[in-house]
This record gives C-alpha cells, structure tokens and sequence, in this order.
C-alpha cells in the first residue's frame, strides 16, 4: 500500500518525537583550525618540493548532532573534504589521520581519538571523503564551555592552552 487515498494512517511511536528543549539545547560547534586543516604529502625525500607532492588533503565542511544519555552528551562528529592528487602522485589508496578531540574550558581533554581514513585515489582526479565519528560521549557540561576540534592529526599538541582557545 503507498498510503494514497483515505486509508489509516501510520502513527510514529513516541521514540521518534523530538522535543523543543533538544531542538534548543546546547550542541558545541566544531572547530577545524587552520593549522589542521590541510595537509601535503610528497614523495620521500621531496619535503616542500611541489614537483615531489604526491596529494594534497583538504578539511572543506564540518558538522555535529548531539543527544543526552543519563547525564552524558553524546555527539556524532563529521568532516568533509577533497584529496587531490599532486605531480608525483599515482593510483592508490591514502590515509588521512583525522583527530577528533573535545576540551572543556581550562584545557581539559574529555575525550581524543584519531582515525585512518582510507581514500582512494585513480589518475588525476581529486577524490571527496566523508568521516563520522559517531562515537564522542562526554559528560553535559553545566556551563557549556566544550570546544570540539577536528582536522588532521599533524604531530604533538601544543602544550599552551592558550592555543587550544
């Protein structure tokens, strides 16, 4: 049946209602900085050569959704981006370390998890990715000052906290 005509009408169950208060409720943007953002690859020995650049990777579009669980805030986390093959690239599959790392004010980290993200990459055209962490669960703050990050994991992080604001 295609539900045409006057037949009865299918309800929803009550699980599948949203509330105004989660329509208004704190959901903490995500923060890509510039920093992590981007990344080049380049053939060995060819650092900051562009004739030696295998692929560039690029962070282009972010989001999150949140719900509360017994006191917890659990959100799914994603980003978007190109990779794009460079001079000294050939067909193959990349990985892309994406960090997804969620603070509260003081520089506390709640939770931080990097991810390999597998893009496949054949002839000269640039490949789109989509990454979802689906896993962030942290407590709801009372004042909500939790900043999410997310970009590629690029090394050690800065140890000034004034740099994670």
């Amino acid at each position: 049946m295609l539900g045409f005509g006057g037949g009865a009408k299918e309800e929803k169950p009550q699980d599948d209602k949203i509330l105004a208060s989660e329509l208004l409720a704190y959901c903490p943007r995500v923060i890509v900085k510039e920093a992590d953002g981007a990344i080049n690859r380049y053939a060995k020995g060819g650092d900051g050569d562009p004739a030696k650049l295998t692929y560039q990777a690029s962070i282009s579009d972010s989001t999150r959704s949140c719900s509360r669980q017994t006191g917890m805030l659990a959100m799914k986390v994603a980003v978007a981006g190109r990779v794009v093959p460079g001079p000294a690239g050939a067909p193959s599959t990349v990985t892309l370390p994406i960090k997804v790392t969620v603070i509260q004010a003081g520089g506390t980290v709640l939770y931080s998890q990097t991810f390999n993200q597998q893009v496949a990459l054949s002839g000269n055209q640039a490949q789109q990715f989509v990454f979802n962490d689906q896993n962030v669960v942290v407590p709801i703050p009372a004042d909500n000052t939790l900043q999410v990050f997310a970009g590629f994991d690029t090394g050690p992080v800065k140890k000034k906290s004034e740099e994670l604001f």
